[in-house]
């Protein structure tokens, strides 16, 4: 396994940025919130503005008839996710950032050189713009070899999906304290680390093209297996018409309702929580931070109840290295399936049980070849940890892909999810996420 680095003076940079760091995260009730209320009608939360993002309710129907009801954040316009990218001695180098939100875990990530809702570069908030975001806009901007909108949880969001960009630069570019240019080899070092890399830079990471992508330096096994699926793979078109079957099975019928009717669920004085003790909750927090464009601002956060697991299975077969990739349904994706990786915890339902979780739990150490707990959307998500792995199995193991269960599954390689995910809408967030750890391991 590749470990990054903790002596390079990116360490000591994000050291002194995290020293000098103020900031302050608090739970409030409800009554506390500024500017946020719960509806007379309906009793969704939303904003006074009417613009940043409301909680409202979903209901989930299936064909047989089964219904639930949760919970969702509805956020109706499209962020911006931006990486900038400059040579420096035949280096690509990104312009991350170091930003602090308040659902993370460690309060400060490594981040894009601009993230930022509608509403934030708006100036709804009536805080600051956000800086550099003139390089992704306009007939001026540099090239923009990555450009497409990608979902986010579809368990936790309805029909989100952010503009995600990579946008090349030749010129001087001012940097600010909070930012700092980090060679694309060492970025991708840095996600073996905890909490470190956040969910923003890596989906923007996992749409990186083969072009980009820095050479390879494994020679072992699984390092040749690996670079041999980037090569191979006689294109994804077969795969995506699948995709594209699952899809259309069509046996789901959700749509969003007011969060007075979620059944099952029960407002309280200091959360929105399932009467089972199950799933997430809602929950509210007072802000302080002197590096954001607000100083002071209240918001609600979902909070899950615990971590959860990413996970893709792998094999070789022959020379070259598959993944077991997984055809996801998510209430709240606007196609309702995405490709997804072998193993996803939590389940969508409570009762459902996890296909390949078995053989996660089961593995030995020495075929876990990635392994690191990485924060999701900290804007939105309380303390939201996923623990990211790739398993490689034994090359005889074949699990049955004709059964009511496996068609839902696949074998691709790292070559076809790379041509789907330069298109919007067919790789979920943590499959994009682990794309990205997979670069990291060539």
């Amino acid at each position: 396994m590749t470990e990054a680095s903790t002596n390079t003076p990116f360490h000591a940079w994000w050291e002194e940025r995290g020293s000098a760091n103020r900031s302050e995260v608090t739970r409030i009730p409800f009554s506390a919130l500024d500017g946020w209320g719960f509806e007379r009608q309906g009793g969704n939360l939303t904003h006074a503005s009417g613009k940043f993002f409301a909680v409202e309710g979903l209901r989930i129907e299936s064909d047989d008839g089964r219904q639930a009801h949760q919970p969702i954040i509805h956020q109706p316009e499209i962020g911006l996710l931006g990486i900038l990218v400059k040579t420096f001695d035949g280096v690509p180098h990104c312009l991350m950032q170091a930003k602090m939100e308040p659902g993370n875990l460690n309060t400060l990530q490594l981040s894009p050189t601009v993230q930022a809702t509608r509403s934030n570069y708006l100036r709804v908030h009536g805080g600051s713009r956000p800086r550099y975001l003139e390089h992704f806009w306009g007939t001026g901007r540099g090239r923009a070899p990555v450009d497409v909108l990608q979902s986010e949880q579809g368990a936790w969001f309805w029909h989100k999906h952010n503009r995600n960009m990579i946008v090349q630069v030749d010129g001087d570019i001012p940097v600010h304290e909070d930012h700092r240019w980090v060679p694309l080899p060492e970025l991708l070092g840095l996600l073996h680390m905890d909490n470190l890399v956040n969910m923003d830079a890596r989906t923007i990471l996992g749409c990186l093209p083969a072009a980009m992508l820095p050479a390879r330096t494994r020679t072992d096994a699984f390092g040749e297996a690996l670079g041999q699926s980037y090569e191979t793979g006689d294109g994804a078109q077969e795969a995506l018409g699948w995709l594209l079957d699952v899809k259309g099975r069509g046996r789901w019928n959700t749509r969003l309702i007011p969060l007075d009717e979620t059944h099952g669920w029960t407002r309280q004085d200091e959360e929105i929580a399932a009467d089972d003790g199950s799933g997430f909750r809602v929950i509210a927090v007072r802000v302080r931070s002197l590096h954001r464009e607000v100083p002071e601002w209240t918001q609600p956060l979902l909070a899950p109840r615990g971590d959860g697991r990413a996970v893709f299975l792998v094999r070789r077969a022959g020379d070259t290295l598959h993944l077991l990739v997984q055809a996801r349904y998510e209430p709240g994706l606007l196609d309702h399936v995405e490709l997804a990786p072998t193993a996803r915890t939590p389940a969508i339902a409570a009762d459902e049980e996890v296909p390949f979780l078995k053989d996660v739990l089961s593995a030995d150490a020495d075929r876990i070849h990635f392994d690191t707990v990485l924060s999701e959307e900290g804007g939105r998500f309380h303390h939201a940890l996923t623990r990211y792995q790739v398993i490689e199995m034994p090359s005889d193991f074949s699990p049955d892909l004709r059964s009511e269960v496996g068609m839902n599954y696949r074998w691709m390689t790292v070559r076809q999810l790379m041509e789907l995910v330069r298109h919007g809408h067919y790789l979920n967030i943590e499959a994009r996420s682990l794309l990205a750890c997979l670069h990291s391991l060539r």
